[in-house]
């Protein structure tokens, strides 16, 4: 029980000035951390229904990290993440009827129904996959952080990967040439504590993964990631360092995931009761909603209808991912290879 109390939150936190927030600040924060949380508890009943096939690796708990991190992003930058990847779509502002479309393999799906749960893109909404072999997307990220530095465009690569893909050898080869070329990537790792069905303490003879760059010389720091303005601002300081050309930074998110990591997994390798403790006392979107009591931003009626409008939100993706018709065939043959200009 004492590993849960700690689970989700960062050693040394404090309050500071920085903290700041203004009401339409948190009200959206809140709405967004919220449309993430309904969203996948619907994608969660679709794939109980058989709407929803193959993996699905639902973001409820770590809410607060993609939205906090997408509060400080400016436009043209870019994010890159593993197969938990719904809730980064959202933040990054990708239509949820795509995105639900998507998961049931649907036309209406942002990649028309091809991509499905771990492998959806949108260069539109600077949403460059997730991806679904473990820590593939972070040498991927470094490379787009790399065409950044070569244009000179001031834009900076947010990459994110978890705690269990912290251990695989392309993820060091990137931060060695990211330092090296001072590449302006910011790299998020959402630590939730559980690799697949293995905890962080049995993997890693290291548990402090933002020290992990160290021998890279890359600066890092641990986050509360369940505390959307601590990730805030975190992700602020580490885009500034970035853009302004001093080269990467490392963001360990202290988080925690509710589900399994996947629909497939029953979870049987925690308790119920950890799970418990972390709902009832750590909660991203309890912790946001008693701020905005306390601060008089919003009463209980105010966030009801909040809810209400999210929640129809989320009811209307499902119908329009239900109604979509299936890709035809033709569309296997799309999509695999891009022209190059003569």
């Amino acid at each position: 029980m004492a590993r849960a109390r700690q689970a989700a939150k960062a050693e040394g936190s404090k309050e500071a000035p920085e903290r700041a927030a203004d009401k339409d600040e948190l009200l959206k924060y809140y709405r967004d951390m919220l449309l993430i949380r309904r969203f996948e508890e619907r994608a969660g009943q679709l794939y109980g229904m058989g709407l929803i096939g193959g993996f699905c690796h639902l973001y409820i708990g770590q809410e607060a990290i993609a939205v906090g991190v997408q509060a400080v992003q400016e436009e043209g930058d870019q994010v890159i993440t593993g197969y938990r990847d719904h809730g980064h779509m959202l933040a990054c502002g990708m239509d949820p009827r795509e995105v639900m479309a998507e998961l049931t393999g649907r036309e209406g799906g942002s990649s028309k129904g091809k991509g499905g749960s771990m492998h959806m893109f949108s260069t539109q909404a600077g949403f460059y996959g997730g991806h679904g072999i473990v820590g593939a997307q972070v040498s991927l990220g470094t490379g787009l952080a790399f065409a950044n530095r070569y244009k000179q465009n001031g834009k900076v690569a947010f990459v994110y990967f978890g705690d269990g893909a912290a251990n695989q050898g392309q993820v060091y080869e990137s931060f060695n040439m990211a330092e090296l070329w001072s590449l302006p990537a910011v790299y998020i790792i959402e630590n939730n504590q559980y690799a697949m069905g293995t905890s962080i303490e049995r993997s890693s003879s290291e548990t402090l993964l933002y020290k992990r760059g160290a021998s890279f010389r890359i600066p890092g720091e641990e986050v509360d990631g369940m505390d959307v303005l601590a990730v805030r601002d975190a992700a602020r300081k580490a885009a500034e360092h970035a853009r302004s050309g001093e080269g990467p930074y490392i963001l360990e998110m202290k988080t925690y995931r509710y589900r399994g990591h996947s629909m497939s997994d029953p979870a049987k390798y925690r308790t119920r009761e950890e799970v418990d403790e972390v709902r009832k006392t750590r909660d991203p979107i309890d912790h946001l909603r008693e701020m905005l009591e306390k601060r008089g931003f919003a009463d209980e009626a105010a966030l009801r209808e909040i809810d209400s409008e999210v929640k129809a939100i989320v009811a209307d993706a499902a119908e329009f991912a239900r109604t979509s018709p299936e890709p035809d065939p033709s569309e296997l043959y799309t999509d695999v290879y891009v022209e190059a200009a003569q």
